[in-house]
This record gives C-alpha cells, structure tokens and sequence, in this order.
C-alpha cells in the first residue's frame, strides 16, 4: 500500500530546505502572526507580504505552481467570511434587488473580505512551503526544541501517523469493493443500483471505514504503549545553532516586526 500522495514533504537542495527546521518554524509562525495582525485596507504592507512568500517559493526551488495549486485550500476561508461583506456597517458600494429584498455591500464589508482572503490565501502559502521543504518528524523536533507542550506535539504526530492508517484502510476496502464488483458489458454502461442505493452504500463504507481505522489504531497504540512509549517524540537531539542560524533568525524577526510598524502606522 502506498500513501505517500499524503506527504507534502519535497526532498530538495535549496537554501530553504538546508535551512535548520526550527528557524523555518519560528520564522514561519511570526510570518504567519503578522499576516494577521495586518489591519484590514493596508494594501502595500499586504503587496510586501505576497513578494515576500512569494520570493520564498522561488528559493525553496518547489515551483510557484506547486505552492499556488495547493494554496486553494484557503479557499473555505475565503467563504466563510463572504457574509462580512453584506453585514459589515459602512458606506454603501452596491447593492441590488431579489425578489422583495435589497441586498446592500458596504465598502467596509468589501475590504475586511479582500483583506481576510489575501491573509488566508498568504498564511497558507508560508505553511505549505515550510511542511513541502522539511520533513515531518524533523517538525516534530522543531517544536519540541522551541519548548511546545510535549501534550500539542504528541497530538500532532499521532494525528499525522493515523492519517496514513486511515488512507490504508480506505485502499484496502477499495481494493475490495473492485473485487468484488461486476464489469458492464458495453464500454459506457454502469453497475450498481440507483443515486439513493448507492448514497447507501457509501454511507454504509464510511461507517465500516470508520470502525476499522479505530480498531487499527487501537492496535498501533497498544503496540506502541507495550514498547516504551509516553508521549514524548524519541530521536537524536539538533544540533546547536551556528551563528548564521541564529543572524537570520534574529534578522528575519526584526524584518518582519519592522513590517507590523509599518502597517500599524500606514
């Protein structure tokens, strides 16, 4: 069974890839913080962040294609905050009839709208490049080195091993259904019974899916409490950092809080 479509990790040779996990974390959380301290309408600071991720994705050598594909997943966001748009209080920008109702967009509401999904589609981007150029397990260290609650980081690396568990367990039972499945004799015929006969079907898959990832992971876990573990992540510690780690991790944080100044002045 592979899974490894799950992976976002990129194997590379650029400058962002060598770069040492836990000075891409911190720097990756700070950039990420100041995109969302950014007040609403501060066009310019917002342009400065885009070129900034942006001239990341071109160092890290993962292609601006593979970044900007992936970064769709701010899309929910991006709707979620649509409704602002005709709720927020402000001048008026449009507005227009259905049926027996005006429906008004004020220009307040239209630019915290603009600014949530420029801040949503650029946060994504930064993360998507910091989990595409370090490995995983190489995250899980950073976090614990930056002293997270050893509680968090064990979550998160369960959540992510389970994740893998789960995809196995939906190609197994793929892997049956095809067994066990007939084959239309005309190229563009179909097998199977109506749209509600099959919506049960899948309904009965997920809740078998459901099942057996729980027991299998039950399993996993027991094995994993029978050999020695406690929750905390077990490897060979990072090493120390050189004094180019630490001038662009103190160099990069006072670029980005001269930015937050910026844009708090702006």
């Amino acid at each position: 069974m592979h899974v490894h479509f799950l992976d976002p990790f990129r194997p590379g040779v650029s400058l962002v890839h060598r770069m040492d996990p836990r000075i891409k974390l911190v720097l990756t959380l700070a950039f990420i913080v100041l995109t969302a301290l950014v007040p609403p309408g501060i066009w310019p600071v917002y342009i400065i962040l885009l070129a900034i991720i942006v001239s990341v994705e071109i160092l890290s050598e993962l292609g601006i294609d593979y970044v900007m594909k992936r970064s769709l997943l701010a899309l929910p966001f991006m709707l979620a905050a649509f409704p602002i748009i005709f709720t927020a209080p402000g001048p008026e920008f449009a507005s227009f009839s259905i049926a027996s109702w005006t429906i008004s967009v004020s220009m307040t509401g239209l630019e915290r709208f603009i600014s949530i999904a420029l801040k949503s589609w650029i946060s994504v981007q930064a993360a998507i490049v910091l989990a595409a150029s370090t490995p995983f397990p190489d995250l899980l260290l950073a976090m614990r080195a930056i002293r997270l609650p050893r509680l968090i980081v064990a979550i998160l690396g369960l959540m992510w091993r389970y994740l893998f568990v789960l995809a196995d367990e939906v190609l197994r039972m793929n892997r049956a259904r095809a067994a066990r499945s007939g084959h239309p004799d005309r190229p563009q015929g179909r097998t199977g019974g109506s749209v509600v006969w099959r919506a049960r079907v899948t309904g009965g898959m997920a809740g078998s899916l459901f099942l057996r990832a729980f027991e299998r992971s039950d399993r996993i876990y027991n094995a994993m409490i029978s050999r020695g573990y406690d929750g905390e992540v077990r490897a060979l510690p990072l090493s120390g950092l050189v004094t180019t780690d630490w001038l662009v991790l103190i160099l990069g944080l006072i670029f980005l809080a001269a930015i937050l100044v910026l844009s708090l002045l702006l």
